[in-house]
């Protein structure tokens, strides 16, 4: 390789590099319930709200309402809304789960949401936003699990919301404050890993 080459060789990657860092990244809110008089949207809503604050990310609902996703495989259905939601998650680079617990786990539809696609979901990371009578604890954990089987690297810090003290009546969300931080917490963790995560699909690509 020339001097020429190598100099600007070299600045032209740089150059790259440069912009590929300057490039904000997309990161999916997942609203996990499509129950009647679910409490997700007001939930993702004021997580979107918080993490509009930082500007640090292209941040997104993504309602699984919004999609035709009948259970997987299920015979005579109307799965038409699988190319959406398949387009929908490839274009994150992260995500945050609002994920409720419903008899010590996640809905059924975010199992099944989460079942349509594998690739979409790879080498990305994730955040989780739970709520439940003891914060969604279970249900978080359950959702780690899957989230793992789908090269998901969900991060450490976990905000909980309770029912009882998160919630006026059950029913209206009025976080504590000291839960606003924890969303900001967990989203410098899911920032750094969705930019690491996304130098590797980058490599793959470019393999």
């Amino acid at each position: 390789m020339s001097l020429f080459s190598k100099l600007f060789g070299k600045q032209q990657t740089t150059q790259n590099e440069e912009e590929t860092t300057m490039t904000k990244l997309n990161i999916g809110i997942v609203l996990g319930s499509t129950r009647e008089g679910r409490l997700s949207p007001q939930v993702g809503n004021w997580v979107k709200e918080l993490a509009d604050q930082r500007g640090d990310a292209n941040y997104t609902i993504i309602d699984i309402a919004d999609y035709k996703l009948p259970l997987l495989g299920e015979a005579g259905t109307d799965a038409s809304g699988a190319a959406a939601w398949s387009e929908a998650i490839a274009a994150q680079d992260g995500f945050v789960f609002i994920a409720q617990e419903y008899n010590h786990s996640i809905t059924g539809s975010l199992k099944n949401a989460l079942d349509y696609l594998r690739a979409e979901w790879n080498d990305k990371a994730a955040g989780i936003v739970s709520y439940g009578s003891v914060g969604g604890a279970r249900a978080a954990e359950h959702l780690r699990g899957i989230l793992g089987e789908l090269s998901v690297a969900d991060v450490r810090v976990h905000p909980a919301l309770s029912l009882f003290t998160d919630f006026e009546n059950g029913a209206e969300l009025k976080a504590a404050p000291v839960q606003e931080a924890s969303v900001n917490q967990m989203l410098d963790q899911v920032i750094p890993w969705a930019t690491a995560l996304k130098s590797v699909r980058l490599k793959t690509v470019n393999a």
